[in-house]
């Protein structure tokens, strides 16, 4: 349910990218052109005789407005990630997370209603989706350190986190055939509706720990107990360490390379659509599937990636720090050569395709190495540590839409390049520092209340 449920999220953030190239109307293409190499060549799209204004789009939104509406969620989402990690961490990860998407769902069923109404409205409808769903990441987290043992935490963390792939695929893929075939709106009314079913299912099923489970064996609350030390939340920790986790080296530099991942994977997420549109020129359908391919690797990996990592951890091949650094360096640096390669590819849709995917493919590496590792810094505060670190990565989901349409007012290759590139610097860049600070070890203030009790001790 957790992976389904940041599938959901994933699905409602994302189908607006594809959704805004059928919203906007169409772009006049000059035929004198085509001569530039930097520019591919257009090939109309025959849609059907059915199709209506509301499906090929009526907005006159230029590229600038259209990165404001894209990146809009994300000025609220970062808004709600620290209130709801203490949340989470006070009153359970539950019912923190599961009315984060009861309202990204709500206001998804919105979006049809508002977007007629203009710019400035959607902008405030996606500011407020983001405020509903910053809760999730760090409510979720709450959630896994209460269930997932720690040899087995990149196998389950790796497999709840990849619904990020699994919602990213379906949200290009299956609405890219949605609006081959129906109205635009038709997206949002269905991807909404599936993000209220999963809540009613996760009110029924789900629950903050173990010791609240109504139908958890005595077997496996007994496993559970031992492996992660309690089957219920310990609601008086302590207060949160603010000054020790501030101060901390592995904290800031997981939340620095967070950052750098996010702002491949937000301008991938986020862009990747445009790009296959506006430069690559392929069909809604083709671009759908074809935008949804990397993501696809991209979990297959991660899910493949969580068991191995797991597996080196039991047989104390390499330690926990260094495993966390070497798959965290090749998920940075795969994805960052293979945007680069794919914007030398040209026009070579084929070769285009295959570069992205293979590129993109190897950012299911981040997922048993940077999105597991708040639950090792600190079991006790993995929801607050994970607001943080994937809070401040939500700053690259709010800029990098901007800059793109900033970059890429003619819609060329050339331009494209520039983008690529910067994402390739900001995601070697920031793995530098991980790689000098990061840390795989439980930190010594994961336990205030005892370090406290120990220091009265001492001085006694």
């Amino acid at each position: 349910m957790g992976f389904l449920g940041v599938a959901n999220a994933y699905i409602m953030r994302a189908c607006l990218s594809i959704a805004i190239v059928r919203m906007v109307k169409p772009v006049t293409h000059d035929e004198t052109l085509s001569s530039d190499s930097s520019v591919c060549p257009y090939v109309e799209e025959h849609l059907s005789t059915n199709t209506t204004i509301t499906s090929t789009g009526g907005y006159d939104w230029d590229e600038s407005t259209q990165g404001m509406i894209l990146s809009a969620f994300y000025y609220g989402y970062i808004v709600t990630h620290i209130p709801g990690g203490l949340l989470a961490q006070r009153y359970g990860g539950k019912h923190t997370m599961g009315l984060g998407i009861f309202s990204t769902a709500l206001f998804t069923l919105l979006t049809p209603w508002i977007a007629p109404m203009g710019a400035v409205p959607l902008i405030i409808l996606r500011v407020l989706m983001g405020l509903g769903e910053g809760t999730t990441f760090p409510a979720l987290s709450t959630l896994l350190a209460q269930w997932a043992p720690p040899l087995e935490r990149c196998k389950l963390g790796s497999l709840v986190f990849a619904g990020v792939q699994i919602g990213t695929v379906l949200a290009s893929a299956i609405s890219g055939f949605i609006l081959a075939y129906l109205p635009w709106p038709a997206v949002f009314y269905i991807w909404g509706g599936v993000g209220m079913a999963w809540f009613v299912l996760w009110c029924l099923l789900c629950y903050n720990d173990p010791s609240s489970h109504p139908f958890i064996s005595q077997k496996e609350k007994e496993y559970l107990s031992k492996t992660i030390g309690a089957t219920e939340r310990d609601k008086d920790v302590g207060g949160t360490p603010w000054l020790a986790i501030l101060k901390s080296p592995a904290v800031w530099s997981l939340t620095i390379a967070e950052v750098g991942h996010d702002w491949g994977l937000y301008t991938m997420v986020t862009d990747l659509p445009k790009y296959m549109n506006d430069v690559m020129h392929f069909k809604i359908s083709q671009n759908g599937v074809l935008s949804a391919l990397p993501y696809l690797v991209m979990w297959l990996v991660s899910i493949l990636l969580g068991y191995v990592a797991d597996k080196i951890q039991q047989r104390e091949l390499v330690g926990i720090t260094n495993l966390r650094k070497i798959l965290a360096t090749i998920g940075a640096f795969g994805p960052a050569v293979g945007v680069v390669l794919a914007s030398y590819a040209g026009c070579d849709k084929t070769l285009v395709a295959v570069l992205f995917t293979v590129g993109m493919g190897f950012m299911g590496f981040c997922y048993a190495s940077l999105r597991v590792n708040s639950l090792d810094l600190s079991p006790n505060f993995a929801g607050t540590i994970m607001a943080i670190v994937n809070g401040s990565g939500s700053v690259s989901g709010m800029v990098a839409p901007l800059l793109v349409g900033q970059l890429t007012p003619n819609k060329s290759l050339l331009e494209w390049r520039v983008v690529f590139w910067i994402m390739f610097g900001i995601l070697n860049g920031t793995n530098v520092l991980f790689i000098m600070f990061g840390s795989g070890e439980v930190q010594p203030w994961n336990e205030p209340k005892k370090e406290k009790e120990e220091t009265t001790l001492n001085q006694m």
